[in-house]
């Protein structure tokens, strides 16, 4: 197993923890499709799991309709109790659990396994969301989008760097996904390698790669290698331009093709 892969099973992990720790505390705010199993201590005949319904209501016993929407668990808990004081019970304790999450998705895009729309089944992070759509594919790059609408309305782009959070552990990163939020993963930097190296062939690239930590990704020079006549064959402006002799310390750039020549002496 990968380091990388170890890293993205460890936060994970971490964060399902959290996550179901912080729905567990009545902080997750229960919306349209939610399942709710609701107990009334010492009163059965109250126990009841119902769904929040298009306007936001729950059918609760004894009480009718009651309006549920943008609430957290513990907020209806204490709401739920309220109102059976008040000429029903005394002093009812009154617990609330989400029996069945369905009233949250994202969509998740671009480097993942399986992308689509998903149900968001409680505090969902970035990587519960990741992991849920099959985990990155082979050509993800380190750069995460997510578009979010926020309450007021206004939109908001969140960019992300996937190495600091899986590789640095910056866990900062690992934001909650909310409702409606359209997350897109990145296509990885390519860079072609061709000519007297060992192991030509297409390889992913951070920025900043420079020609020679290409190379030592395509397994180094051959012995017929000629290290000063290296050339990248680069598309600007829809061109293709050829850089000849370049340093062994020059960047290079997605989409690049390094060709290293053969010497002849």
């Amino acid at each position: 197993m990968s380091c990388k892969k170890l890293i993205f099973l460890v936060l994970g992990a971490l964060f399902v923890f959290v996550s179901a720790s912080f729905a567990s505390s009545g902080g997750y705010v229960v919306g349209e499709g939610d399942v709710l199993r609701i107990t009334v201590y010492d009163h059965p005949d109250l126990e009841t799991k119902v769904r929040v319904n298009g306007e936001g209501q729950i059918l609760m016993p004894l009480l009718g309709h009651v309006d549920v929407a943008g609430l957290t668990v513990s907020q209806i808990s204490k709401k739920l109790a309220k109102m059976l004081a008040d000429g029903y019970l005394v002093d009812p304790q009154v617990n609330v659990f989400i029996e069945e999450y369905g009233s949250k998705k994202a969509v998740i895009l671009g480097m993942v396994k399986n992308p689509g729309l998903y149900e968001l089944s409680g505090p969902t992070t970035l990587l519960e969301l990741i992991s849920k759509a099959g985990g990155l594919s082979k050509d993800a790059g380190n750069k995460v989008t997510i578009k979010r609408i926020d309450p007021d309305g206004k939109k908001k782009v969140i960019n992300i760097d996937l190495k600091a959070l899986m590789e640095g552990g910056d866990i900062s990163l690992n934001i909650q996904i909310k409702d409606g939020d359209n997350v897109y993963v990145s296509k990885a930097g390519m860079v072609y390698v061709t000519g007297e190296v060992k192991e030509p062939d297409a390889y992913k690239i951070d920025e900043g790669t420079t020609v020679i930590k290409a190379i030592a990704l395509a397994g180094g020079f051959t012995g017929k290698a000629a290290k000063g006549k290296i050339k990248i064959i680069r598309m600007v402006n829809g061109k293709k331009k050829v850089l000849k002799n370049v340093p062994l310390d020059t960047a290079v750039l997605p989409e690049d093709v390094i060709v290293v020549p053969e010497s002849f002496f």
